[in-house]
């Protein structure tokens, strides 16, 4: 299972070669290989079950796979996940946000563990999704779709070059499902990478779009 390489003239930073998992007795994907520039969105797809979410924790460095290997700039991620992880950022269907910390605070914890960041910067963040008037309220009052912004916010504010998105749209309304459109748009035009798996059809506009689907 493989897509096309990288656009001509664009910078592959992300590869994947000949990936191979099982989950128990049954194989989830075999050869599969891709690899993913600048200004380029893969859409991962495929029916419930089928390894979206396996494939996103390989592509992370968070599972090894049977066979093959995934290189970040050229270099094999699990002997150098520290300065893969600083260049990547991921927002799972659980948000991961501390209960007894308020919006702000869960951003200043989380992003301080990569660089620094100023109060300004997530403030901003936090103002570009929506939740200006919800900084400082405890994330366990915080509504499910107010969390995923929460969520959102972290990658913006994270300077990350690699988007890597399972589920983004969940808990959110339709204003809220076309911004994710629309900042994923601009991520790509700043030459970011988006790793995206959806369920739904995306709005994304410029950049490249990929597809791959998981049997």
């Amino acid at each position: 299972m493989s897509t096309e390489p990288a656009e001509p003239g664009t910078e592959s930073l992300l590869e994947a070669k000949d990936l191979e998992l099982w989950r128990g007795e049954r194989r989830l994907f075999s050869q599969l290989s891709f690899s993913l520039g600048t200004g380029e969105l893969l859409h991962i797809t495929g029916v419930n079950g089928c390894g979206k979410t396996s494939l996103l924790r390989v592509l992370c460095g968070l599972t090894l796979p049977e066979t093959g290997e995934v290189s970040w700039r050229g270099q094999r991620v699990m002997r150098n996940r520290a300065d893969y992880h600083a260049e990547m950022t991921y927002v799972g269907h659980r948000e991961s946000l501390k209960g007894e910390l308020s919006a702000r605070e869960n951003l200043s914890f989380d992003l301080q563990l990569r660089h620094a960041s100023s109060p300004e910067d997530i403030d901003q963040a936090l103002d570009r999704v929506g939740l200006a008037r919800a900084r400082d309220v405890m994330a366990r009052g915080l509504s499910a779709g107010q969390k995923r912004r929460v969520s959102l916010a972290r990658a913006l504010a994270s300077r990350a070059r690699l988007w890597v998105l399972d589920e983004p749209y969940t808990n959110l309304d339709v204003p809220g499902r076309d911004f994710v459109d629309q900042v994923m748009s601009e991520h790509l035009a700043t030459n970011g990478l988006v790793l995206l798996v959806a369920h739904q059809s995306h709005g994304v506009t410029g950049g490249r779009i990929r597809q791959l689907e998981l049997a």
